[in-house]
């Protein structure tokens, strides 16, 4: 690992306090080198990273962390963060072991929150604010480091309402508005706004504005009507602090993000005013890397391994889920023109960027801000459209409620995509998508689909957009998609994938765990145990004819990759009792607990969750049943709880 001489010297924020001003421009380079080189190897967010460097750099010569409190919104723009407060060993970045992509309190005291959810960080901020206060140190400042886009969540708008009801509060919101480049002869200018009140940075702060909220649908435009100055008089409709103060916020800004210099004066100011100040700087993701300040789609704004040179992925990855998704998605988009889709800030990542491009008109970013999303959705079912909200597993979780009630109470026929179900991996224990099943099986008149290849991804993605009869769910997890399994039979509306001569385990595989099952299944079949492999499609409601099934077997099993806590098993096992099926039920999923980041593959060896562990127990398991059944006293023993040591996944099973 390579470093240039003035990053070497700097193992902590006293070391940059101490750096003579005039060599924070080669610091900055440095450490864009640095980023450069490290990220490339081993893939991660690179653009917002390189966008920050001298807004981190400021934050750090002004502030004091960790006495002074600094929050990242969201976290994975902390990278900086990161090396300044002497975390330089980027070589296992996002693997098992290494740095974590955010924030993370185990590696330092410097990190405060791990939030990967956007639009919480004032939130935060508002309550360290306060126990701060009421603890008698109210000197201590609070920062929190917020993006544009993040500022699109309505959570954020919540905060800033509340932040600025308390005037002698220290917390200094600073924006890191990446979305447009900055003019380098304005740098002057912008140092001086907050006390000049120029027309020029009105007009500046007015550009902003409107771009920022015309990416907010329907209520942008208005919202910036507003602040063209309907409420203030033409003397003071010339301060671009004008929206931030009618809140009581104190603004200041627009500043250079990129000079050291600036906005350390920026945040000094700040910090001596005492009370709620927000600091407006302009950055631009992906400076100092030419592949990414050209990549016009996001900037380089999460990468894989890349060559540094030219930023040209290293390796090509086959047919991934997602991309089966986009493609799939403008193929109907063709055929019927009541589908529009909907996303909260995520186009690129969750393949509607083609769907965007085909169908303009049909297409509608929110912003972050899915509860707003899912709610629209409904909107536009009762509009008589088919409204397909795809996000990430793990932010649906955020608009629980309104799948709740504004879409399932309604009868809306809304279909939800749920990329990055399951275990994600590298990015840690935010991201995972683990808990959508245990969540949505509670929410009445919802369909659940998983799928566990391309072929049934496309096929019950029309079938999910077919249904108008209610809301539905199609979920699927990270990376390629595996080898297909047709079916063999059918078993209702679940397809029977494989079916051994004797009939001894019944598994019943969610969606991209089949196969996983199907090797369980040969490894069972060498031991001479006979199993039948069932795919149910359809998660919720799982189809009557499966536990009707499972009476001819000596034991049932459900391999699943959500919390086995209220997951598809646990709806197994309540159907089975229904039934009066006194078939046993082993069950194996995630367990409750937040996993760290590593790699896919790793965090199931982790957890227990692969086929070698699952079979070892189910082969004890029905041991234990045969021998219950010739009258051994070692029979039925009951199971023995979760191994912390090898983390195997605790067994469940049915009363006879």
């Amino acid at each position: 690992m390579s470093e240039g001489t003035v990053l070497a010297g700097i193992t902590s924020p006293a070391d940059l306090k101490a750096l003579e001003p005039e060599k924070l421009p080669v610091l900055s380079r440095e450490i864009r080198d640095f980023l450069i080189e490290n990220v490339s190897k081993t893939g991660g967010h690179l653009g917002p990273n390189l966008g920050v460097v001298e807004l981190t750099l400021g934050i750090h010569r002004v502030f004091d962390s960790p006495r002074d409190v600094v929050l990242w919104d969201t976290g994975h723009q902390a990278y900086v963060h990161k090396i300044v407060t002497g975390r330089r060993d980027f070589s296992s970045l996002k693997k098992k072991g290494g740095l974590s992509g955010y924030p993370s309190r185990a590696e330092s005291d410097h990190d405060i929150i791990e939030n990967s959810h956007a639009s919480t960080s004032l939130s935060y901020a508002d309550g360290i604010a306060k126990a701060f206060q009421l603890r008698g140190e109210g000197e201590r400042a609070v920062v929190a480091v917020i993006g544009d886009g993040a500022l699109t969540g309505g959570m954020a708008w919540e905060a800033l309402n509340n932040l600025a009801a308390a005037k002698d509060r220290p917390v200094i919101v600073v924006v890191n508005d990446n979305e447009r480049s900055y003019a380098p002869t304005i740098g002057g200018l912008a140092n001086h706004l907050a006390t000049l009140r120029t027309t020029r940075g009105y007009e500046r702060f007015l550009d902003w504005g409107k771009q920022v909220l015309g990416r907010t649908p329907v209520v942008g435009s208005p919202i910036y009507e507003t602040l063209h100055g309907v409420k203030k008089g033409l003397k003071d409709v010339v301060a671009p602090q004008g929206m931030f103060e009618d809140l009581g916020l104190k603004y200041i800004g627009p500043i250079d993000g990129h000079d050291v210099l600036a906005v350390e004066r920026a945040l000094q100011r700040a910090r001596g005013f005492g009370g709620p100040v927000l600091v407006h700087c302009l950055t631009r993701k992906g400076l100092g890397f030419g592949p990414a300040e050209n990549d016009e789609a996001d900037r380089f704004h999460g990468v894989g391994v890349i060559d540094p040179e030219t930023g040209m992925p290293i390796t090509s990855s086959g047919p991934t889920w997602t991309k089966t998704f986009a493609d799939e998605i403008v193929a109907i988009g063709g055929e019927r023109s009541d589908v529009v889709a909907i996303t909260a800030a995520m186009l690129h990542p969750v393949g509607l960027s083609e769907f965007a491009r085909r169908f303009p008109q049909r297409v509608f970013d929110v912003g972050i801000a899915e509860q707003h999303a899912v709610t629209s959705a409904a909107g536009l079912a009762k509009g008589g459209m088919h409204p397909v909200v795809a996000v990430y597993a793990t932010f649906m979780n955020r608009a629980y409620d309104q799948v709740l009630l504004d879409v399932a109470l309604h009868g809306a026929a809304v279909t939800f995509v749920m990329d990055r179900a399951g275990i994600t991996g590298d990015d840690g224990a935010s991201h995972h998508g683990m808990w959508d099943l245990s969540l949505f099986q509670t929410v009445p008149g919802l369909k659940i689909a998983a799928p566990r290849d391309a072929s049934q991804l496309r096929l019950q993605l029309r079938e999910a957009v077919a249904d108008a009869a209610g809301p539905t769910m199609v979920r699927f997890p990270k990376g390629a998609t595996p080898a297909e399994f047709e079916r063999i039979d059918a078993l209702g509306s679940a397809d029977v994938l494989r079916r051994d001569e004797q009939a001894d385990v019944m598994i019943v595989a969610v969606g991209a765990m089949v196969p996983c099952a199907m090797e369980v299944a040969e490894r069972l079949t060498a031991q001479g145990i006979g199993v039948t492999v069932i795919d149910p499609r359809w998660v919720k409601p799982l189809d009557p004819a499966i536990s009707s099934a499972a009476g001819g077997f000596t034991l049932t099993v459900c391999i699943e990759d959500n919390l086995r806590q209220g997951g598809v098993g646990e709806s197994l096992g309540q159907q089975l009792r229904d039934a009066q099926c006194t078939t046993p039920l082993l069950t194996f999923g995630i367990p409750c607990e937040f996993l760290q980041h590593a790699k896919r593959d790793e965090v199931f060896r982790q957890i227990g969750l692969t086929a070698q562990e699952i079979s070892r127990e189910v082969v004890e398991a029905v041991a234990q049943f045969e021998a219950g059944a010739s009258g051994s006293d070692e029979a039925m023993d009951p199971p023995l709880p979760e191994d912390p040591a090898t983390r195997a996944p605790q067994r469940s099973r049915q009363p006879e």
